[in-house]
């Protein structure tokens, strides 16, 4: 292998591990509960907002975009002569989120990291993908449905934009294991019992449907 090789294995592993960090985890493991065996049983800011609340939740979101972000940046630098650096070291961190190794490969689904690599792109792009995805939720009512096709989503848009098809294919591989782990969502959502997006501001009505009374 050569030494540039080398770094690119380095980048990956790097971007991994940094995905592998988990707030949503740790604010669990202080409040008293295990954030993959409680409420949606998901290590992200989604189960963060219903398991300790609003406040955490964004706390959640917000880190998870900026590791993200983060990774990119870092593999930019670390392989300046490389095209496809930042967009590997992204992936990597959105797998290293959704997989994480310290915690039994039980971690989030994948959406904040997806857009940190968005932000990591272009501010300018991060808020039109981010206010997509807010219309895509609010319009079908459901995160899940927001967070596969905004995986869809970006990569084509990237690819159209720039003309990068190959940075955008790069970009693309989180749609299948983000598919993946929302495979129940969906299973919940044919049967009625998936919580609904307006659940933060109808918790109460969203439990009632749904048969929880916490």
């Amino acid at each position: 292998m050569t030494f540039s090789l080398w770094r690119l294995l380095l980048c990956v592993l790097m971007g991994y591990l940094i995905g592998c960090i988990s707030p949503s985890y740790l604010i669990g493991r202080k409040k008293g509960y295990d954030v993959r065996t409680s409420g949606s049983c998901n290590a992200g800011a989604s189960n963060t907002v219903i398991m300790a609340g609003k406040a955490a939740g964004i706390f959640v979101a917000l880190f998870d975009i900026l590791k993200a972000t983060a990774a990119c940046k870092l593999g930019a630098v670390l392989l300046p002569e490389l095209e496809y650096a930042w967009q590997i070291t992204g992936v990597s961190c959105v797998v290293g989120h959704m997989f994480p190794v310290f915690l039994g490969f039980r971690g989030g689904k994948g959406f904040a990291c997806l857009g940190g690599v968005v932000l990591a792109h272009s501010a300018k792009v991060f808020l039109l993908m981010l206010a997509i995805a807010v219309l895509i939720g609010f319009v079908s009512n459901y995160i899940a449905v927001s967070t596969v096709s905004m995986s869809v989503i970006w990569p084509v848009y990237y690819g159209t934009t720039t003309g990068n098809w190959a940075g955008a294919a790069i970009l693309a591989i989180p749609f299948v294991p983000i598919f993946i782990k929302h495979t129940e969502n969906f299973r919940r959502i044919s049967r009625g019992e998936e919580l609904r997006l307006s659940y933060l501001w109808k918790k109460d009505t969203e439990l009632e449907r749904i048969g929880r009374d916490d």
